[in-house]
């Protein structure tokens, strides 16, 4: 006989500005509830390339015994307001009244879940709660204005593929500083969201805040990259809990229709069931 499934409920959650939309996945009647986790997801078009793991991760998590919401940030997926409406603040606003709903309605442990530059929104919301929290953490953007960057490479690639003139990341940059929106791989980045990133990072934690980091690799032997091991000395010395996995799989934050990884899904899942009451990992 197969076990009791994981339930899955769609709902609009009234925000500062509009309606935020949430998928919110609670675990069988069945199962006890161990804690509740609140997703952030990454940064523009790689949202909507990592929503099928996302989703395998969220309904294997409530299956354990964890309630999962994701959440889409405003002027992303079908919360109110367009892209180029959204700034860094409203993010982090989001993803904390995400957290504030999910203490009120589970019990239990609360874990932030960040993929990629959704990690910096988290932390950021672990730093203002100024207690110490839990962060699982996939593939971390440990800079947010590096990531910046990277992303406004994508449009000088597409000026360059098109013939077009190429105007360079300095460009954009200037533009954003002086307070004007650019268009990136059809994307309108606001000025507001691009300086927010730029100063977002994953340092000045509350000392206990534990971490699990996940990082792609080609075997879970490999050691983790270069920057995040300076990452987690710089975590540790502040007094913060990790533990850091390198999870072989494929890098599906960047691509629509990747092969699923499941690896991300079992060990996150070995990682926040192993000590659901919060000890250290």
């Amino acid at each position: 006989m197969m076990p009791p499934a994981a339930t899955l409920q769609a709902f609009f959650l009234d925000a500062e500005h509009g309606q935020r939309f949430c998928l919110l996945h609670t675990p069988p009647a069945s199962q006890p509830v161990l804690g509740h986790v609140v997703y952030a997801h990454p940064f523009a078009e790689e949202m909507n390339a990592s929503r099928r793991m996302a989703a395998l991760q969220a309904r294997a998590l409530a299956q354990a015994g964890f309630a999962v919401l994701q959440m889409d940030l405003m002027g992303c997926g079908d919360s109110t307001g367009h892209f180029e409406e959204a700034n860094w603040a409203a993010w982090v606003d989001d993803v904390a009244l995400a957290r504030r709903w999910m203490c009120e309605h589970w019990p239990g442990v609360a874990w932030l879940w960040g993929l990629r530059a959704g990690g910096l929104l988290a932390a950021q919301v672990c730093r203002q709660e100024k207690t110490p929290g839990r962060l699982l953490l996939w593939q971390p953007v440990l800079s947010g204005k590096q990531h910046l960057h990277q992303f406004l490479r994508l449009q000088m690639a597409g000026d360059i593929a098109r013939g077009e003139p190429n105007r360079g990341t300095s460009r954009l940059m200037h533009l954003l500083e002086k307070g004007e929106s650019v268009e990136v791989a059809g994307y309108s980045v606001s000025a507001a969201l691009a300086q927010g990133m730029a100063q977002a990072d994953l340092d000045g934690l509350p000392a206990g805040t534990q971490i699990i980091s996940l990082e792609l690799g080609s075997a879970s032997t490999d050691p983790v990259s270069p920057a995040l091991a300076a990452q987690l000395q710089r975590w540790q010395a502040a007094g913060c809990s990790t533990v850091a996995n390198v999870v072989p799989g494929a890098d599906f934050w960047q691509m629509q229709e990747c092969p699923d990884s499941p690896a991300w899904v079992t060990t996150s899942l070995q990682a926040l069931s192993a000590n659901p009451a919060g000890g250290a990992p």
